[in-house]
């Protein structure tokens, strides 16, 4: 029997998925089809083949074109920027996604920022991030975009609502207090100088988690009935030698207490695919506005 706590993950991917088909074939029969997606691996890393086949699983679900292309891992910075500009310029392109990690010698966030604005998919380029400032999230990092849709699967309103997010980094931790200011939430951000996370968790609507720390929520850290957003995933290795997948939540005395729970595996990371898939979709709508296409 299916725990109504555990928020699915993959059904609300689906439901966006099959929006963005909608959107795809609307596209395709009214004004432009939807071009490639360019999937860009720098060296042989098996956690991000994962991710592209997961990635490219849903793409064909919602009718857009995936090219996944690696590139050699001792490949020098200007010559993946040079490529990087070309796909920018070739209008059959209608994103760019750059898999991490990348070989240490890549400056990521220099290459991340090459990729322009309109074919910026994941979000990641310093632009994209910044007009989350202007509530334009048109375009906002998938993961961080990812808890908010989430959030709003709980049927909770999220004017006003009480959030903690543990954990404040650049493509989750930031973006994501962003966005939910912008949808009227009352934000409050927790990180490794803060001095009683737990404080803070108790009085929470919603607490949202991306630390990289196994099972770090506990149930006294959460109020009674209120959501939490799993993001963490983290492989722990037991003490008969077999591993495991868990998340930043103990998940199994946490949904005693909380109303929802997303789950590990199956929770914030289907989403953030599908999300990625709707970013595809905007880039294109934008890209038609600016007569780029």
């Amino acid at each position: 029997m299916q725990d109504h706590r555990l928020i699915d993950g993959r059904a609300v991917q689906a439901r966006i998925l099959a929006e963005v088909a909608v959107q795809v074939a609307v596209a395709a029969a009214t004004t432009r089809p939807v071009g490639r997606l360019m999937s860009i691996s720098i060296g042989e890393v098996p956690e991000v083949a994962v991710y592209v086949r997961n990635q490219q699983r849903a793409a064909e679900k919602a009718g857009i074109p995936f090219e996944p292309v690696n590139w050699p891992a001792d490949m020098d910075y200007a010559e993946c920027k040079a490529r990087i500009v070309a796909m920018n310029d070739d209008p059959a392109v209608t994103g760019i996604i750059l898999q991490r990690p990348v070989p240490q010698h890549i400056n990521l966030r220099s290459l991340q920022s090459a990729i322009h604005p309109l074919k910026d998919v994941e979000g990641m380029n310093p632009a994209s991030i910044g007009n989350i400032v202007y509530s334009d999230m048109a375009m906002a990092p998938c993961t961080a975009a990812a808890s908010v849709e989430l959030i709003r699967e709980t049927g909770l309103n999220l004017r006003g609502l009480e959030v903690v997010m543990i954990g404040h980094s650049e493509i989750v931790g930031k973006p994501a207090a962003f966005l939910l200011m912008a949808e009227g939430a009352t934000v409050t951000v927790c990180h490794h100088m803060t001095r009683s996370v737990a404080m803070h968790s108790r009085r929470a609507d919603v607490v949202i988690v991306a630390v990289g720390i196994p099972q770090f929520i506990k149930a006294d850290m959460v109020k009674p009935g209120a959501a939490v957003i799993d993001i963490g995933i983290n492989q722990v290795t037991h003490p008969d030698g077999s591993i495991s997948i868990v998340g930043d939540v103990d998940t199994d005395a946490v949904r005693e207490v909380a109303s929802w729970v997303t789950p590990v595996p199956g929770g914030v990371g289907p989403v953030t695919v599908g999300i990625l898939l709707r970013n595809a979709m905007r880039a294109h709508q934008r890209q038609v506005a600016a007569g780029w296409v």
